[in-house]
């Protein structure tokens, strides 16, 4: 058994890798730049975690997804590896001053894109070895991916501040475009590519078609009725989420039913997870908050309440089902106008020209009298911003100079460049963002193979399905035959505690 095997079963429990992972493993070991696209649920992290046990010095690991780096921290330290840590918003000051302290002590470091940033961890971190510089999610770097994030653009000249260390990008969903220019953006282009198929031939794709939202609870009731098995129904609406899970909640008694979302408090999603993890849910109505990190083996079916607003992220959540090759299904419900909301979704990601041109002569105003300081959250809610939007805007300002360390720069005659800039902008992502909901309702009503149809932009070949297809192919309810393991453990516990979610009032919005 070599080295990394070993490593691996110790650890992990694995006696093999699954594919890609060793590969991945000894490019980065010999110190090579690597661009690395799996399918969600084959083990990324096992890429950079092995090497940071093997290598000398420090893996640093950027991801956006702060519950999904506690997790893998606390997974890790459970097996024996001590030397690791997450560094985010979640950590408190003492805390982070105390980790700062002992930076050089750990293998491992998980920082968000933000954190990174922090001009005091930057400059410890110069001074140590930096073995491999990992970024998770990728596909944020690259204005092509459907998450593209801001902050990601800064990760350059990290890497360059922190020597140069060899680079490792991982995604699960990077069309060839968004592979270019996630290179690119890093200037490396001649990262060593491993592109593995993103098509899991266990799960099969269906669509539901249905008149109205009614029949959707029919067909989910009937549905969860003649197959109760782990399952994620997902929904772009917080307040609808709730509300079809109070419903099932009583339509299904026999089922345990709970509803998560990102406007929940974080004790109660903490309890969420660990009881779906656990088996003592059976059935969690959710948005894109959930799903991250949830490394559950053995979801069945996987429901779209509500079409995602692109074919990445509907891939992505189907990918948490059937992560132990068992047959599962995808289903997605499609009624009339449910175009309507991810559009609503759309517009809320992006800020208006108006709400930019008030900025600038606000941040104009403030400059003339002196008072260059900015209070972020202050600044949302006096323009009525998003978290999103504020990115956005504040990404812009920063680029053209307007913006540098939350302090407002000279302006002079900066508007006749900076607005008709970002207007154009605007208008350019939010053509990109229809292109890809369309692209996701077009898939629904085509007539051809689902499968095929919606991996063709990312690979040339689809795998042969281990079970069935799709419904367009070979699929029927009728003749599912999934194997059905709920363990029922009906304590008092997570009966009082969903008791207490379902008694609270709705009060969140719908988005």
């Amino acid at each position: 058994m070599s080295q990394l095997e070993t490593i691996l079963q110790k650890f992990f429990g694995h006696t093999s890798f699954r594919e890609g992972q060793k590969e991945i493993i000894d490019d980065v070991m010999i110190g090579n730049d690597v661009l690395g696209v799996l399918p969600t649920g084959s083990g990324k992290s096992i890429c950079y975690q092995i090497p940071a046990m093997l290598a000398e010095g420090t893996v640093i690991v950027i991801s956006p997804l702060l519950s999904l780096m506690e997790d893998q921290v606390k997974q890790l330290k459970a097996t024996g590896f001590k030397d690791v840590v997450a560094i985010n918003s979640f950590v408190q000051e003492m805390e982070r001053s105390q980790i700062f302290h002992e930076l050089s002590s750990y293998k491992l470091i998980y920082l968000s894109p933000e954190m990174i940033q922090n001009k005091r961890l930057l400059t410890q971190l110069n001074h140590m070895k930096i073995s491999l510089f990992v970024i998770d999610e990728a596909h944020c770097i690259s204005q092509w991916g459907h998450e593209f994030r801001p902050d990601y653009l800064k990760l350059k000249e990290v890497i360059a501040f922190l020597n140069a260390p060899p680079v490792l990008a991982l995604t699960a969903t990077a069309t060839p475009e968004v592979q270019d220019d996630i290179m690119n953006q890093l200037e490396r282009m001649n990262m060593n590519k491993h592109i593995y198929a993103m098509d899991r031939e266990n799960i099969t794709f269906s669509v539901q078609y249905c008149n109205n939202t009614k029949e959707k609870l029919v067909f989910i009731s009937d549905t969860l009725q003649k197959f109760p098995v782990p399952t994620m129904i997902y929904f772009s609406s917080k307040k609808e989420a709730e509300a079809i899970a109070s419903h099932l909640h009583y339509q299904l008694p026999n089922l345990r039913v709970a509803f998560y979302h990102g406007g929940m408090d974080s004790m109660d999603r903490v309890l969420i997870q660990q009881q779906f993890m656990a088996g003592q849910l059976d059935i969690v109505c959710c948005t894109s908050a959930f799903g991250m990190g949830i490394n559950k083996t053995n979801v069945r079916l996987i429901i779209h309440y509500h079409i995602p607003t692109q074919i990445e992220s509907f891939i992505q959540e189907v990918g948490r089902a059937g992560r132990d090759g068992l047959s599962s299904v995808s289903v997605v419900l499609y009624a009339p106008y449910d175009e309507m909301l991810p559009k609503r979704l759309i517009d809320s990601e992006l800020p208006t020209v108006e709400q930019v041109k008030s900025l600038y002569h606000f941040f104009d105003n403030k400059f003339q009298a002196k008072q260059t300081a900015i209070n972020e959250q202050e600044i949302m809610v006096a323009f009525d911003l998003n978290e999103i939007q504020w990115r956005f805007i504040k990404f812009q300002f920063e680029k053209y100079e307007i913006l540098k360390d939350n302090h407002i720069m000279s302006i002079y005659e900066k508007k006749n460049v900076l607005v008709p800039a970002i207007e154009q902008l605007i208008h350019n992502r939010y053509q990109e963002k229809l292109a890809k909901l369309n692209q996701m309702v077009n898939w629904i009503h085509q007539q051809g193979c689902r499968r095929r149809t919606l991996f063709q932009p990312f690979q040339s070949t689809i795998k042969e399905p281990t079970f069935y297809c799709c419904d367009s192919c070979d699929f029927q309810f009728e003749q599912w035959s999934p194997v059905v393991d709920i363990e029922k453990t009906n304590t008092e516990d997570w009966r009082t505690s969903l008791a207490h979610l379902f008694d609270q009032q709705i009060m969140h919005s719908d988005c």
